[in-house]
């Protein structure tokens, strides 16, 4: 398969894991991108990358860039998509991919025109344990899926300068970790959820602080969702089945799932996979979309579509609240 050249546009924390997991396979950026260009020159010399673009919109222009990372602040994600992909880029975007579901229609048209990928780095349809507890599932030795409940809860402290409750910024629970609830939930699920009820309390600013979602869909399939920035919960995802339930911790980068049988008790431990290695696992699986032209190869390694009913429901879910950012103002 091709070596493709990758671009970082921002140089945070995931840009970091991008480098490293290139690394792995003896490979490094082909260039990088940032609003602050000493910023990116300091990232370039960190990690040997031998292009640093003086002006950040230069990155969608050059001839050599093949696919782009994008891991900047999510309120900035559409402006940058919008670029790179009518300057046939494929593009890995970081969560959330865009605010709203309107962006996220505006960019899939622009990705559509342009022949390339659109794509958002969620690690959860990528880490190899969720693509085995699939075949499991399928075999139907479990029986039918009848809830999931997921919690996810960060302690931050009351600093409404930083992002996570910078509503400048798009801060608040549901677009910076509920996205990984809902994805494990949409994983799962065989088929997105029609029916959604939710709750919210605001932090100061106004963004989500904290927040509970109930979901069902067209199959009966039921999920909840507890969320929190200001209070510390288990990132625990429970599966629960006719004739089993499945628990996993830690479950954005899960690699251990535990199976606990309903009629004797027993457990079963399934490993698969690496925390470490989930930026690897995403690169992997987005070089084989981009080389590949069988539109169902892409979406069963990409699950674009995952991604679209997640957005409509967190979009469908703020509407209800009332909960704007000031780009949808």
């Amino acid at each position: 398969m091709k070596q493709y050249n990758w671009a970082t546009l921002g140089c945070g924390v995931i840009a970091n894991e991008l480098a490293n997991a290139l690394s792995k396979q003896g490979r490094t950026l082909y260039s990088v991108a940032n609003r602050t260009h000493e910023k990116a020159v300091s990232f370039a010399q960190k990690y040997g990358i031998s292009k640093v673009y003086e002006c950040i919109d230069d990155v969608f222009t050059d001839p050599d860039v093949d696919i782009i990372y994008i891991s900047t602040p999510h309120n900035t994600h559409i402006r940058y998509l919008k670029k790179a992909l009518a300057n046939g880029k494929h593009v890995l975007c970081e969560k959330s991919i865009t605010l709203n579901i309107n962006e996220l229609d505006e960019a899939i048209l622009i990705s559509q025109k342009n022949n390339v990928i659109l794509a958002e780095a969620m690690t959860i349809y990528h880490m190899p344990i969720y693509k085995e507890l699939n075949k499991i599932i399928s075999d139907g030795k479990l029986g039918k899926l009848n809830l999931i409940q997921v919690n996810f809860g960060s302690y931050k402290d009351y600093d409404m300068s930083n992002r996570f409750f910078n509503r400048n910024l798009a801060g608040g629970a549901l677009l910076d970790i509920g996205v990984y609830s809902l994805s494990l939930i949409r994983w799962f699920f065989t088929e997105s959820a029609d029916q959604i009820l939710s709750q919210v309390k605001y932090a100061p600013t106004g963004v989500d602080e904290q927040v509970g979602i109930l979901l069902t869909n067209p199959s009966s399939e039921m999920a909840t969702v507890t969320l929190s920035l200001h209070s510390k919960q288990p990132k625990r995802a429970t599966i629960s089945f006719d004739k089993a339930y499945i628990e996993i911790f830690e479950y954005p980068r899960g690699m251990q799932a535990a199976i606990i049988y309903t009629d004797d008790g027993h457990k079963e431990i399934i490993d698969a996979g690496d925390t470490n290695d989930a930026l690897f696992y995403e690169i992997t699986d987005m070089e084989k979309a981009v080389n590949s032209s069988d539109p169902k190869e892409i979406e069963d390694l990409m699950h674009c579509q995952y991604t679209y009913d997640v957005m409509k429901i967190m979009s469908d879910i703020r509407t209800d609240w009332g909960m704007k950012y000031p780009e949808e103002e």
